[in-house]
């Protein structure tokens, strides 16, 4: 592997293991400025970055946060495109992934008080996880070195849509927590893959 390869593959192992971190951390500080009306059973989290009674820091907070998740996300994917390059099936997955990263960007950039486009960024974030994540994981158990980590992906990635479905086909009130428990299960994963491939990097 040559030396901007290893560089890239460190780069995007650190950005896949902050970015989750970076996100949450924020989303937990907007929580904390919204104890008075935020109720998982009865709001999406996007309200925290929506107009009142979102106050205007829980708001920054939770907007800045997607962005810079996002963009962190941007970059682990964009690290591992590179890396992976040479593999179609992962590439795709990859590139699928980089799409959703730009998503959660538009999410921040388009809070609940841009109107519909929010809507649309929303759905388009929470369906192209999921799917990136399925097409990696079933790239990922071809290679007996990697299944594993290949099948645990894919798991990440069906828990992904059972809990993200329900927000893109139907109603439901507790929104808040079907988009906790599909955060979590990326963030989980996101780790979990940027440990192994910084690990990868200093061992070569």
């Amino acid at each position: 592997m040559s030396k901007k390869k290893v560089v890239m593959q460190k780069i995007a192992g650190l950005c896949g293991i902050i970015c989750p971190l970076a996100a949450l951390s924020f989303i937990a500080l907007a929580i904390s400025y919204s104890l008075s009306w935020f109720s998982w059973t009865n709001n999406a989290l996007s309200d925290l970055g929506g107009p009142p009674p979102a106050t205007a820091i829980a708001a920054v907070l939770f907007n800045s946060g997607l962005i810079i998740g996002g963009i962190l996300g941007m970059m682990f994917a964009v690290g591992l495109m590179y890396t992976l390059r040479e593999q179609t099936l992962k590439f795709i997955g990859v590139f699928i992934l980089f799409l959703a990263t730009v998503s959660l960007i538009a999410v921040g950039v388009f809070p609940e008080t841009a109107g519909r486009i929010h809507f649309y960024v929303s759905v388009a974030f929470f369906t192209l996880f999921p799917v990136s994540l399925l097409f990696i994981g079933s790239s990922m158990v071809k290679e007996l070195s990697e299944r594993t980590l290949g099948i645990a992906t894919i798991l990440f990635g069906v828990f992904a849509v059972v809990s993200a479905a329900p927000l893109v086909l139907t109603d439901v009130a507790d929104i808040g927590i079907h988009e906790l428990l599909a955060a979590l299960s990326g963030s989980a994963w996101s780790i979990i893959l940027g440990i192994e491939l910084y690990k990868q990097s200093i061992l070569r």
